[in-house]
């Protein structure tokens, strides 16, 4: 879209080339309440995560029982996600973002209270965790399955990097927070400033229109199926039904398959701590730096972003920047240098917000409006599920050989992978976002 109006000089148009293209914040009042909201909740909910870990090693002594709050939060966010998608294409998104947010904001409150109380139970704070990881299921996918309601179709890769923005916002601001405030003034100050900071999420979602399914005429195109008006009556959104659409539509499916090569196949998560200590010689705050590598690179992505809204064969840019991630992280499993390791850790995270950013973008472009809930629901579950998978997956062949073997021949395998699926199906590399084809 060129700027050719006064104000549009010489020194805007690189920058904007550059920089994350903040036009649909510009453009939809709706929507930039929305980003901020989940922008600010995001952080609070990363704060609590790190408070709740904390909290149950606290009482516990144990790696293992920490571990479990994983497991506890998995098994909802999988059954709920897909369930979730359903309901998302059934009822007023609206309505659902609304009261599941209300239900996030009110188990923080109890963790809150809990904490105040002194009431330190292990089982107490899985089932918080597991509430949490059931309405989070809800949540994500009716306010997903939202923008493209509130933004034009040629917004939708801005606002997926200004999405991946919030995400990694999160996931590096949020338990840097959370670790200063629990260190300061103890768990309850953290879950007490996670359930105001939901605040500004329940004002985003009260503010806007309904929602109902079906409204949305332009982009219905017949065969959405579940949720679809006929004769007066809303049937019932199927999860089985959007299984089903999705196995008829090769784009939509590769994008699941590409991402699922990155998370699975070359997901070294599980072995920083090893690494950082046989590699590096180094001790938590190195594992912790490791960690916080891709987030870095996945933070600059979105930020350095403004060049992708150019791109118009999604499926191509999702194919190079999953080999990419692959890549990157091989290149990492080959160095010794803990600095040049971050960096390529980084340019992994960097990777991977160009392949997120693309993937949503024909998530939600190429699906009809009737079944966009039910596909963000699929999302979530691979998006949920991949990297822990992937955690399993490195961990055991770590230990069975080596970090080295398991990192490298990751990153080698997703890149393998990846070219085995283009060659299968080839028409994804023609996918052009102008005319969006699932």
């Amino acid at each position: 879209m060129a700027d050719t109006g006064p104000g549009s000089g010489a020194s805007a148009a690189p920058k904007r080339r550059i920089l994350a293209d903040l036009t649909p914040l510009r453009t939809s009042a709706d929507y930039r309440r929305l980003w901020f909201g989940n922008t600010v909740s995001w952080i609070g909910q990363a704060m609590t995560a790190l408070a709740v870990s904390l909290q149950v090693y606290d009482i516990t002594g144990s790696s293992f029982s920490v571990g479990l709050v994983g497991l506890f939060s998995l098994v909802p966010l999988v059954v709920f996600g897909l369930y979730g998608g359903a309901i998302a294409d059934t009822v007023d998104r609206r309505k659902l973002g609304l009261y599941s947010a209300m239900g996030l904001c009110a188990l923080s409150v109890v963790l809150a209270a809990a904490a105040f109380a002194d009431f330190h139970h292990v089982w107490f704070l899985y089932g918080v965790v597991a509430l949490q990881a059931t309405c989070g299921a809800l949540n994500s996918p009716a306010r997903t399955a939202m923008i493209p309601r509130l933004l034009p179709p040629e917004q939708l890769p801005a606002a997926n990097a200004l999405t991946s923005l919030t995400t990694t916002s999160g996931t590096t601001v949020g338990p840097m927070l959370g670790g200063l405030i629990v260190g300061l003034w103890g768990y309850q100050a953290a879950y007490a400033i996670d359930a105001v900071a939901f605040t500004a999420a329940l004002y985003a979602m009260w503010r806007l229109p309904a929602m109902l399914p079906g409204d949305d005429g332009a982009d219905g195109d017949g065969d959405g199926g579940g949720a679809a008006a006929d004769g007066g009556k809303r049937r019932r959104a199927s999860v089985v039904d959007g299984l089903r659409f999705l196995a008829t539509r090769p784009n939509l499916r590769m994008t699941f398959f590409t991402d699922m090569c990155a998370m699975v196949l070359a997901h070294p998560r599980a072995l920083f701590p090893a690494i950082a200590v046989v590699w590096y010689g180094g001790d938590a705050k190195t594992a912790g730096l490791l960690a916080a590598a891709p987030a870095v690179g996945a933070l600059l992505g979105g930020v350095f972003s403004g060049w992708l809204g150019r791109i118009h064969h999604h499926g191509f840019a999702i194919a190079l920047s999953v080999a990419g991630w692959g890549t990157a992280v091989a290149v990492f499993g080959l160095t010794r240098d803990l600095w040049l390791g971050v960096v390529f850790l980084a340019l992994a995270g960097a990777a991977d917000t160009i392949s997120m950013v693309f993937r949503s973008t024909m998530l939600q472009a190429a699906t009809p409006d009737a079944m966009r809930g039910r596909l963000q629901g699929v999302f979530i579950v691979v998006v949920a599920g991949g990297p822990r998978l992937g955690d399993f997956l490195a961990g055991t062949v770590g230990d069975l050989a080596s970090p080295r073997v398991a990192i490298v021949g990751g990153g080698a395998a997703c890149v393998l992978a990846v070219g085995l699926l283009v060659l299968r199906w080839r028409a994804f590399l023609r996918y052009d976002a102008r005319d969006p084809q699932a």
